[in-house]
């Protein structure tokens, strides 16, 4: 159980202001800094956080960063928003030392995206594992198991056979405005979308990741997903009212079927890694998130980077950031603790069939990444308005659209 963040302030407390676009961020912060200041009497914390519209809040820290004042002391900075702060580096600072003790239970992988010239700028919220939520079921009245699916070869035999069986279902949906499933597929054949300076579009890997999806819609076992992806209020409606065998989104997914996808899938859905082109390759990568920065003219920057690791990356953060947000926690010691993860009252295990941790333990060694850079937002938008809908909705051969994507892109780059 949390604490009141007044409980434990005193008189005496040093002030740390802090920025979020998150209210249950807010939330969760504030009652971080009761616990610290219950474990600290002698360093104690009044952690004053504010809650800012997504797009006000970041243009307002990129502009402190760049006069160098008013800036928070701590502040939450989205994923595909971090390249562009990160170019102020040297007025934020480095977190490695603090986090080093921690560093080999740590999904390192998700602090490259955070990193410059070997130094880690942000801490992380959560992996955001990639992982298959499976319609045990389902899958099951098709004679499918889902523990033998293995790769995509399987995965669409599987898709055949439920539509066989099960005429009005699914196996799953075919994103056209965003690339979670498609990230995955790149990191898959190690490759990415980028190497922070050139696009990598026109190559065999999409080539392949097109052609895989486009056979799942020609097989009749995949549609395009309303409002173009699954976490969107099309998307979350279509997966409640349908039947769909598998979802393949981040872990942080899970919070969509509690909150609002609703009851209609309780006990449906169980966590199962994803499939792989072949056999060995990774199985999930981490997307999404949040990377927490502290400013380097703050009122205390050793005060505010400790509760930061306090708060993010030790065990006891991470049991609260599972419990209390439903994230999975970057600290892998906390995986492997049951009396945390495992416990019949928490809502997601309530939710789900089997435990959800146990699709993070058999990927463990598996997390990769796909890179996020300064031009992320200008490859990400041409993907998302314009490639996905060509190939999977108009029909345009695989290699005329990747043609057209390399070319418009390196036009708006260069």
């Amino acid at each position: 159980m949390f604490l009141s963040l007044a409980t434990f302030a005193s008189a005496e407390s040093t002030t740390l202001t802090m920025w979020t676009f998150i209210a249950q961020h807010q939330e969760f912060y504030e009652n971080m800094a009761a616990l610290w200041n219950e474990q600290n009497p002698d360093r104690q914390i009044d952690l004053q956080v504010t809650t800012i519209g997504y797009d006000d809040m970041h243009n307002k820290y990129k502009i402190a960063l760049q006069a160098d004042e008013g800036a928070p002391d701590l502040c939450d900075v989205e994923l595909g928003q971090f390249p562009n702060v990160l170019t102020f580096s040297d007025k934020l600072v480095d977190l490695t030392p603090y986090m080093e003790a921690y560093m080999p239970d740590l999904v390192t992988a998700r602090f490259e995206i955070y990193a410059k010239d070997g130094k880690y700028y942000g801490a992380p919220t959560h992996v955001g594992a990639m992982v298959a939520y499976y319609d045990e079921a389902l899958l099951a009245s098709a004679g499918v198991d889902y523990k033998e699916i293995v790769t995509w070869d399987d995965w669409l035999e599987a898709g055949k056979k439920l539509k066989e069986a099960v005429p009005d279902a699914w196996m799953g949906t075919v994103e056209t405005s965003t690339q979670w499933v498609a990230s995955l597929m790149l990191a898959q054949q190690g490759a990415d979308w980028q190497d922070g300076e050139s696009a990598f579009i026109n190559t065999p890997e999409v080539a392949k990741i097109i052609d895989t999806q486009k056979a799942w819609l020609e097989a009749g076992i995949c549609e395009t997903c309303p409002g173009g992806q699954p976490d969107t209020e099309e998307g979350k409606a279509y997966i409640a009212n349908n039947k769909i065998a598998c979802v393949i989104m981040p872990f942080w997914y899970m919070s969509r079927f509690t909150g609002e996808i609703g009851d209609a899938c309780k006990d449906r859905y169980v966590v199962a890694p994803c499939p792989v082109f072949e056999e060995g390759q990774i199985r999930s990568i981490g997307q999404g998130g949040t990377g927490t920065v502290v400013y380097a003219a703050g009122a205390d920057t050793d005060l505010a980077a400790e509760f930061l690791v306090f708060a993010k990356i030790t065990p006891e953060g991470n049991e609260k950031i599972w419990s209390f947000l439903g994230f999975d926690p970057i600290n892998t010691a906390v995986w492997d603790d049951d009396s945390v993860m495992k416990t019949d009252d928490n809502a997601f295990n309530q939710y789900f069939v089997g435990y959800p941790v146990d699709a993070l333990i058999a990927v463990r060694d598996e997390i990769g990444y796909v890179l996020s850079t300064s031009i992320s937002p200008t490859i990400n938008n041409y993907l998302g308005t314009t490639l996905w809908n060509e190939v999977y909705v108009d029909g345009v051969d695989t290699e005329e659209a990747l043609v057209n994507a390399q070319d418009t892109i390196d036009s708006d780059l260069f």
